[in-house]
């Protein structure tokens, strides 16, 4: 019995071998996943997927072009622009903390950061510098928070994401461990990201089409008019890690902290993902 188990072992040991050799670096994976999609929606521009389900649904995106002429997230956004510019306590200001005073950086984040051997989002790095300078740092996932980042986001608009994934033992589990997320079922649907996002991209769901991963992240943050609430000119802006929680929600799974490890390692996997494709940002979805 005893050389039974240790056979049995040694062939599932073996067999384990080729899918270790064969691991794929973060170069190959975004190589297969640009050609996953460039073959299930034949015809549509690589940069066309910045504007996320509008690029694969026209009808819809017709729609959209109307809504974006009179942009309904416009005051809010104006309002990050103030809170931007305004000096802390102490005389600085959010530029401060940024490298190009924080202006055309967007298409860099999140970004691995050697000397902590973390990854930094835009929105972490926004909490970060008020609280080095003093300030009370910003509600996360949305509100004001959402409408600097978008305001910053939006001085990146025509630059190609450009998220670099060193090759370092800590950076690469980071991304790993993001890749895992978006393949990874969980929730009571048994749903995992790339369910929607990838298998049944422009599948239906109710009357909304599933929008393809492929750009996700180019247009983050995000006004939601589901998330609009009248009279209150902050209320449909929300980070990618918002998203990433109403997301989890809708599958029934436990949405995970905000800025948290986790979320993080997801968004740094899906904006690597979509490098070469133009920031667009902010946008405005359903």
């Amino acid at each position: 019995m005893r050389k039974i188990a240790l056979a049995t072992l040694a062939l599932s040991l073996i067999a384990g071998l080729p899918q270790i050799a064969q691991a794929k670096t973060p170069a190959e994976d975004l190589k297969d996943f640009r050609a996953y999609y460039m073959k299930r929606f034949p015809g549509i521009p690589l940069n066309n997927y910045q504007d996320g389900v509008y690029a694969i649904n026209s009808d819809a995106k017709e729609a959209w072009e109307n809504i974006e002429e009179f942009p309904p997230w416009e005051e809010g956004f104006e309002m990050g622009k103030r809170f931007f510019d305004t000096k802390f306590k102490n005389g600085k200001s959010l530029a401060s903390c940024f490298k190009n005073g924080g202006m055309g950086i967007r298409q860099d984040y999140p970004m691995f950061d050697n000397k902590s051997g973390t990854v930094k989002t835009l929105e972490g790095e926004i909490n970060a510098c008020l609280k080095k300078n003093g300030e009370k740092p910003l509600k996360l996932k949305k509100g004001m928070l959402a409408a600097v980042s978008a305001y910053m986001a939006s001085t990146s608009n025509g630059k190609k994401l450009n998220i670099k994934v060193p090759n370092d033992k800590k950076a690469l589990a980071i991304y790993a461990r993001g890749k895992q997320h978006f393949y990874a079922k969980r929730g009571q649907l048994n749903f995992s990201c790339a369910n929607c996002h990838k298998d049944n991209a422009g599948n239906m769901v109710r009357a909304e089409t599933l929008s393809p991963a492929l750009g996700h992240l180019t247009h983050f943050p995000v006004w939601r008019l589901k998330w609009e609430k009248p009279g209150k000119p902050l209320s449909g802006f929300g980070t990618t890690h918002r998203r990433f929680a109403g997301c989890n929600q809708n599958i029934r799974a436990k949405p995970m902290k905000a800025q948290g490890e986790e979320y993080k390692a997801l968004e740094y996997f899906l904006t690597y993902m979509s490098n070469g494709i133009k920031v667009n940002a902010p946008a405005s979805r359903k």
